[in-house]
């Protein structure tokens, strides 16, 4: 949306009634069928404008794109999301919010997309990132501590994007699966993925990307049985903005408390209240080796506690965790 689209945008927004369209020429010093070519630019972007002679333009509906001018309105946030980026198509929002990250960008900054073409996933995974149905963010933090507290931050985001789901779909019951996704039942909703640059004693920063399939329907073939949405789940439409703004809020929250904590303590009962992996047999595959055990809980530094067949619980700070099937479970480790 450019800058003047934008503006014209956020004065509808911020005016219950219509604003004529001499108003809108004087204060933005153009020609009326300037401001008709950019009233006509909204209707294309999916905003329902009512125009009416003699009384000027009003807004009578909301697209729910995770635009600044949706998203803003609805933050209680001192730094998540002051700073916006939206971009119609990136690579990658985690890329870009780097790029900004190291040219100093302020904590808090938001880079939202509504495409990726190069959307990213752990483990070098693709994240399949079609326009106008998901939500595609990354949030650039600049935590004051060690390097090694950075690996609690996705369970940090996990928690406010979980919260986030059951107020913005109070029948959806969504689980954690450690370290990083959000599930419906065993597919997936969300994925997040940090990146941090930092050296031995001190963290420059770190980019929290995440991606909620919001409005995907239907799940694209090579995704069946893996992925799924909100709409899929609760048979409705979301807000891409409103959700946008909802786990914006909660992380700020989230994060700000953590930031006073030595670790994860004071979130370890939500995230294992909601776990997928507690109490269950599990594989968790690393580089170099493959664990099997049933999964006791978390530490206070978020690393998955792994208890073997002899009673040992070793602690797993890494990994890709998979459910035993029961030929697992008898076959030899």
């Amino acid at each position: 949306m450019n800058p003047v689209t934008g503006k014209i945008l956020h004065r509808l927004l911020n005016h219950h009634g219509f604003v004529s369209g001499g108003e809108l020429c004087q204060e933005l010093q153009i020609t009326r069928s300037a401001i008709w070519k950019h009233v006509s630019l909204l209707r294309k972007a999916g905003y329902r404008v009512e125009a009416v002679s003699g009384l000027g333009y009003r807004l009578d509906g909301l697209t729910g794109a995770p635009v600044a001018e949706e998203v803003v309105p609805l933050l209680d946030t001192e730094l998540f999301g002051r700073s916006f980026v939206f971009l119609e198509t990136t690579d990658s929002t985690n890329l870009h919010a780097r790029a900004l990250a190291r040219s100093g960008a302020v904590e808090g900054c938001v880079v939202v997309a509504d495409h990726q073409t190069g959307g990213r996933g752990r483990m070098r995974r693709t994240w399949v990132s079609p326009s106008g149905v998901n939500l595609y963010a990354s949030v650039v933090l600049r935590p004051p501590v060690s390097p090694v507290r950075v690996p609690e931050i996705p369970l940090v985001a996990a928690a406010a994007i979980h919260g986030a789901l059951e107020v913005a779909c109070p029948l959806l019951a969504p689980v954690i699966k450690w370290p990083n996704d959000i599930l419906s039942g065993s597919r997936k909703l969300c994925g997040i993925l940090c990146e941090m640059e930092a050296e031995p004693d001190c963290t420059h920063f770190v980019v929290v990307g995440f991606g909620v399939n919001v409005n995907l329907d239907p799940v694209p073939e090579e995704l069946c049985g893996v992925a799924t949405s909100l709409s899929i789940e609760t048979g409705v439409p979301h807000s891409r903005a409103r959700i946008l703004a909802t786990v914006l809020n909660r992380f700020e929250r989230l994060y700000t408390e953590w930031l006073d904590r030595p670790d994860l303590g004071f979130l370890l009962p939500t995230l294992e209240r909601h776990s997928w992996l507690q109490g269950k047999a599990v594989r968790i595959e690393q580089f170099e080796r493959i664990l099997t055990g049933t999964v006791t809980g978390l530490s206070a530094e978020g690393h998955l506690l792994l208890r073997s067949e002899d009673g040992t619980v070793t602690p797993v700070n890494s990994g890709e965790a998979h459910l035993q099937s029961i030929n697992d479970q008898t076959r030899p480790a």
